[in-house]
């Protein structure tokens, strides 16, 4: 994901931070010094925060753990200010593997919070429960209540949280996996219209998480629809075999004249016969914004790059669509240039088959 940067790796799997992240740790501190005029209460709140956010790490990672035993990979794990994210490479088919993936994150926080309350029985640090507050009483205590929460909140029977997959999952093992995505969506979407009407009259926040489910199950949704469409689709019916490509030694204003010349965004650059790189528009718009069309392709193409090959399947192709920064993916046969995938290509066929079947 864009604007993130990797806090650090933890069983070969990259913890993230997003930059809005570090913007909530500024909101908090200056909330709680604009209350409390003091360092120490400072401080103390930007732990408990901290601590909530290593407490939704381990939950992720309850779900990356799970899901490397079924042989699914996680890309990454990114904390936003609404919580995190781990990205997994794919949802397995199995219904009763994505059942059990669903559940480990909050079987996570159940346990944690299981730990803070027998820790709290043994030292008897419990306090009563109409002291405690957002922002006072007892640090474990309310951590303890935080963590039953994420355990409630989680379990919202709503894409994008897990009680969305837990639904789904249990749906798949009765019917296809498409029709139990639209099932679970539409549920989604009935429990997001429901806190939106209820926050409109009581708590505003009810909204916003309205609109997060509400989204979030749409796109689920579509991204269902579009795995059954091109499932079993090889990538050399889909990708583009009338393309223009670049040498390295080409100016940037040869590129100029290639994307007014033609629709193409992105090109491949070859280098006696092999691929180089890929040359992005936003690394082209960049480069001539700061140096001018004369400046060679060498010094601004994209070197690390993602490719795909002719004998595979267009679905695992997507997936790397959400890994690299561009558009366009070259496809190879051997180390030969066969053709290039971008995502407007993808939505075309889409838009074809669907014609077609109509």
């Amino acid at each position: 994901m864009r604007w993130s940067t990797t806090l650090v790796r933890i069983a070969d799997i990259d913890v993230k931070v997003h930059v809005t992240f570090l913007l909530l740790l500024a909101w908090v501190a200056m909330s709680y010094w604009r209350a409390e005029r003091s360092v120490e209460a400072t401080l103390a709140g930007l732990a408990f925060i901290l601590a909530i956010f290593a407490c939704v790490v381990f939950h992720e990672f309850g779900h990356a753990l799970t899901a490397r035993r079924y042989g699914v990979k996680t890309r990454d794990i990114i904390l936003l200010p609404i919580g995190g994210v781990a990205r997994l490479e794919q949802i397995p088919e199995n219904p009763r593997q994505e059942l059990w993936i669903a559940l480990a994150g909050p079987a996570v926080n159940v346990g944690i919070a299981s730990m803070i309350a027998f820790w709290l029985q043994f030292t008897g640090g419990w306090q009563p429960v109409e002291e405690l507050t957002v922002t006072g009483g007892s640090f474990l205590q309310r951590l303890l209540v935080v963590n039953l929460f994420l355990v409630l909140f989680n379990l919202i029977p709503a894409f994008p949280m897990d009680g969305g997959r837990v639904l789904r999952a249990l749906l798949g093992m009765q019917m296809d996996y498409v029709k139990a995505t639209q099932i679970a969506a539409s549920i989604g979407q009935a429990l997001a219209f429901g806190f939106g009407f209820l926050g409109l009259f009581s708590n505003p926040f009810l909204v916003f998480i309205a609109l997060f489910v509400w989204i979030g199950a749409a796109q689920e949704g579509s991204m269902a629809q579009m795995k059954s469409a091109l499932g079993g689709i090889p990538v050399s019916q889909v990708m583009i075999t009338d393309f223009r490509a670049l040498a390295p030694s080409d100016t940037l204003g040869r590129a100029i004249e290639l994307t007014l010349a033609g629709s193409q965004k992105d090109f491949p650059v070859m280098e006696e016969g092999r691929l180089a790189g890929v040359l992005t528009q936003d690394d082209l718009i960049k480069a001539l914004d700061g140096h001018g069309r004369d400046q060679p392709v060498h010094a601004v193409m994209q070197r690390d790059f993602k490719t795909a090959a002719l004998s595979e399947m267009i679905e695992p192709v997507l997936a790397r669509f959400q890994e690299c920064a561009y558009r366009t993916i070259p496809v190879l046969a051997g180390e030969r240039l066969a053709g290039i995938v971008t995502l407007d290509n993808v939505g075309e066929f889409l838009s074809i088959q669907a014609a077609l079947e109509k």
